[in-house]
């Protein structure tokens, strides 16, 4: 059998009963190359068994269990592993006889909250990637939703302009609605329910917090006022934000108190306490703070509105969306409605449409620089239709907002288009109602074709300012990597077609990647690179801890761990630096990685910073290993120099 006709899962399950089947397996992670398994009975781990599975390339039978499938797919095996045990990497699999899922569930959400702070993040960057974790599981109703709200959007639209009848029409258009408030009305809600989700909260006390900035019981005779000012509050002033933050303070409060209330009264007291001591704050202070905000917005905005021109609407189509984000948008609606008694039309709705035309352009832009990112262009096809109808919360919370400066060169975007409009003047809308196309058919006057060219400098903006400016790096560099390495094939294919010949063997040369001893794999301390498993090569014990390229060449990977990274030549060949033996297990502590995947190095490059005392203080072989590991494209190796070498030094040839 071939050692590739095993799929992942089946690959998976066979190292499982090989190791003594899935009860003798305790936990399961793995590194850059390895699965590594803690075992209960190491009796009853079958090693030749483990050996002769398709797609094993070797096994190490120690403290740990590991199974060597090399880098790329190990990642998958190990995943698949976990999958199948119902946990976590590194996640304790329970016993078949044992009835342990609630400690298993409490026990998992401990070791991610750990893992979490764990991580070395920015706050901006945290924030980011909490908002993406929120939004994105609601994805696909903000796009089928948000398709019935436009369709709803434009028969409305069409029955105020008088273009069908409304009396035909009207009831259709209001089981659409009904349908469409499904997700909308209740966005709060959800949003309470997934922000709980990642910040470790009650999942339904999140929602219950969500819920509160409807202000669903309040006596519109009686209503609540607002501590800051002495009017009454609005229902959802703070917006979807302000519930994100309320439900993180409530996440806070959650952990606290089941770690001080005793176990009998926990279910009681802990979610009673929560729910007066967040709710009453939001109530209170989240939703007034934001109401103080929104007031002293009102003079602003007059003040802009007066200014006139492109000037005041650059102003209000790029601070549109986070108004929108902190629920300040709804101090607007007095000013629509006073514009359509005064004029018969807002001029103000069409400049504010151009925030949503930003957001259209700036995913554009990502659909065209990043379009070998599927997971990110599947999200935008998505979402770009609704989007284009005027419904911009998928393309704000699943693919703008997350990414951090596409937003706001979406804004910019919106600036521009606001400021068309603002110069063209006389463009307003006979009624209150979403924007993008389907507020054409309310424009006022005739003046849609002016609206039309607004909207298309707005698309236009956030298109030209996203792909100059707003293309996140990371997310760039991961996409020149796979451009990287699905070009260099081609390129053989095309030279072997054309000269009709088999192509000559090339040699390439690795290097030292430090000052200090260099050696043959053979030497190493662990017998999976001794042994040569993972293939061929050579390893330099430091004298300091600058870690150099081993080879001139573009990264391909870096392993969270940071212990390890991956390179590829433009020939073709696949290399691997292991900084350290079992090094994985130090969570990136002693490495601090100096490039980024996607990027091109040169021996002279130095991609790594090591704390080798950090090294010795846990007793852990400072090896920096240099492996090919594509051995089926080599024909030969020769070992070029051995013992003291410096960094840069040709060591090693591959033919």
């Amino acid at each position: 059998m071939a050692k590739d006709t095993l799929t992942v899962e089946e690959l998976a399950a066979k190292i499982f009963a090989a190791s003594g089947g899935m009860d003798n397996v305790e936990t399961v992670n793995h590194c850059m190359t390895r699965v590594r398994m803690t075992v209960r009975d190491h009796d009853q781990v079958d090693q030749q068994g483990l050996k002769d599975i398709p797609g094993v390339m070797g096994v190490v039978n120690d403290e740990q269990l590991q199974v060597i499938i090399g880098p790329g797919k190990v990642n998958k095996v190990a995943n698949a592993m976990v999958a199948q045990a119902g946990v976590d990497l590194g996640q304790e699999i329970p016993q078949s006889h044992l009835s342990g899922k609630d400690a298993l569930n409490a026990k998992a959400a401990e070791m991610k909250a750990a893992q979490k702070a764990k991580q070395k993040q920015s706050p901006i960057k945290s924030l980011l990637k909490d908002i993406s974790n929120i939004f994105v599981p609601m994805i696909p109703a903000f796009v089928g939703a948000g398709l019935v709200a436009g369709i709803a959007s434009v028969m409305t639209n069409m029955i105020t302009a008088g273009t069908i009848d409304g009396d035909t029409w009207n009831y259709y258009v209001m089981i659409l609605n009904i349908l469409k408030n499904g997700m909308f009305a209740y966005l709060a809600i959800f949003t309470g329910v997934n922000a709980a989700q990642v910040f470790k909260a009650n999942p339904t006390l999140g929602g219950v917090i969500g819920s509160v900035i409807l202000l669903s019981g309040m006596n519109p005779d009686a209503p609540i006022q607002n501590l800051f000012t002495g009017e009454a509050l609005v229902a959802n002033q703070g917006g979807i934000l302000g519930v994100i933050f309320a439900v993180w303070l409530l996440a806070k409060l959650e952990s606290v108190l089941h770690k001080v209330i005793p176990e009998a009264i926990d279910i009681i007291v802990t979610p009673t306490l929560c729910l007066l001591i967040i709710g009453l704050a939001e109530i209170f202070l989240i939703m007034p703070l934001a109401g103080v905000i929104s007031d002293s917005l009102v003079g602003s905005i007059n003040w802009v509105l007066s200014v006139g021109g492109a000037f005041s609407g650059f102003v209000l189509g790029a601070a549109f969306l986070p108004m929108v984000m902190f629920g300040l948008h709804q101090i607007l609606t007095p000013i629509h409605i006073q514009m359509i008694e005064a004029t018969g039309s807002t001029q103000l709705l069409p400049i504010l449409a151009m925030a949503g035309a930003g957001q259209v352009g700036a995913a554009l832009a990502l659909w065209v620089r990043l379009r070998k990112d599927k997971e990110l262009t599947e999200m935008i096809k998505g979402a770009l239709p609704v989007g284009i109808l005027g419904i911009g919360e998928p393309l704000i919370y699943g693919v703008t907002l997350p990414l951090g400066r596409p937003f706001i060169t979406a804004c910019i975007g919106g600036g521009i288009g606001g400021a068309v409009i603002g110069a063209i003047s006389n463009v307003g809308a006979t009624a209150i109602g979403p924007s993008g196309m389907a507020l054409i058919p309310l424009i006022a006057n005739g003046r849609w074709l002016g609206y039309i060219f607004g909207l298309l400098a707005g698309y236009a903006g956030g298109f030209v300012a996203t792909y100059f400016f707003g293309i996140p790096k990371d997310r760039l560099a991961a996409v020149q990597a796979v451009d990287t390495s699905a070009d260099a094939p081609k390129e053989t294919t095309t030279e072997q077609s054309t000269n009709e010949t088999p192509k000559q063997s090339t040699t390439a040369t690795l290097y030292a990647v430090a000052n200090g001893q260099t050696k043959s794999l053979a030497e190493s301390g662990d017998p999976v690179f001794s042994q040569k498993m993972m293939g061929d090569g050579y390893f330099v014990l430091p004298e300091d801890g600058a870690i150099y390229a081993p080879v001139s060449g573009t990264v391909t990977t870096v392993f969270p761990t940071k212990h390890a990274i991956g390179f590829k030549t433009t020939s073709g060949l696949e290399i691997l630096l292991h900084m350290g033996v079992d090094t994985v297990e130090l969570k990136g502590a002693p490495f601090e990685v100096m490039v980024e995947v996607g990027q091109e190095v040169t021996p002279a490059t130095q991609v790594a910073q090591v704390d080798l005392e950090q090294l010795a203080q846990h007793q852990k072989a400072s090896e920096m290993l240099v492996m090919v590991t594509n051995m089926d494209a080599v024909s030969a190796v020769d070992m070029l120099k051995t013992g003291h070498t410096k960094a840069g030094e040709a060591v090693f040839n591959v033919k």
